[in-house]
């Protein structure tokens, strides 16, 4: 398939995990595709083993904190400069950390927010407006896209976690009100909310022979999800297939909430 045939792609967080394997699927199905995050060399290994599978490089390295505004404004000046344009963002950056809410300060707090909700924020604002600048030139029905990566978190908070579920619920309704602001320019703004995926944010979890079996138990489908399964998804809510798709938020939990 060439669904993002001639489209430019921003995937953040993309150097592992759901990220990358997003990335990965959008550089097989024509994009260009700019791999953003703040280590440099994860961003270039990603790049190296999605460029292999390609006859012509596909993907290319910007590194960037998408909590820090600035850094996001040079990314929109390189792709203005190289590209022109901007079609499908991918907001997958994120991270937690186990605190409960009686023990946590108020920068870790902030934290997980910064790397959660803000980033979606920042990233929205600077690169959207982009988008928005393309799509009043071209006065066509080009495909454009932001998809935000939530979390099962989001829809059932878990006691650990507090912060984390804030964000991830926040992701869900900022991604509403996205849609609502960016849908006279035709663009679609959707969220992915994954349940228990392998990824390096769940690895060190995943080794605890309990944790994986509690998962097994309480998930209808009876195992961990794959990065790979919830790219399909990414990637199928950014192509032109969802194109009467926007302020939806798709649970891609294996039946967590159903059992």
């Amino acid at each position: 398939m060439t669904r993002f045939a001639d489209c430019v792609a921003v995937v953040t967080g993309a150097g592992s995990g759901i990220g990358k394997a997003a990335a990965a699927r959008l550089a097989v199905e024509g994009a260009k595709v700019i791999l953003v995050g703040r280590t440099t060399s994860k961003l270039e290994a990603a790049a190296r083993e999605i460029n292999a599978t390609q006859k012509i490089p596909a993907a290319e390295v910007f590194t960037a904190d998408v909590t820090d505004e600035e850094d996001l404004v040079e990314l929109r000046q390189y792709i203005e400069q190289q590209y022109g344009d901007l079609h499908i963002l991918i907001n997958n950056a994120g991270g937690s950390s186990n605190t409960k809410i009686l023990e946590m300060d108020g920068k870790e707090w902030d934290r997980i927010q910064e790397v959660n909700l803000k980033s979606v924020f920042l990233t929205a604002k600077v690169l959207g407006g982009l988008m928005v600048n393309g799509a009043e030139r071209s006065r066509s029905q080009d495909n454009r896209s932001i998809v935000n990566v939530a979390s099962l978190s989001g829809h059932q908070a878990g006691a650990a976690i507090p912060h984390y579920s804030a964000a991830k619920a926040g992701v869900i309704n900022l991604t509403r009100s996205l849609a609502l602001e960016l849908a006279p320019y035709g663009i679609r703004v959707n969220s992915v909310s994954p349940g228990f995926i392998e990824t390096p944010l769940t690895e060190k979890g995943l080794q605890n022979d309990k944790f994986v079996k509690a998962i097994e138990r309480n998930t209808a489908l009876q195992r961990v999800g794959k990065a790979e399964e919830i790219a399909n998804i990414i990637t199928f809510v950014a192509s032109s297939e969802a194109s009467y798709m926007t302020g939806s938020d798709v649970l891609a939990d294996g039946g967590w909430l159903i059992k």
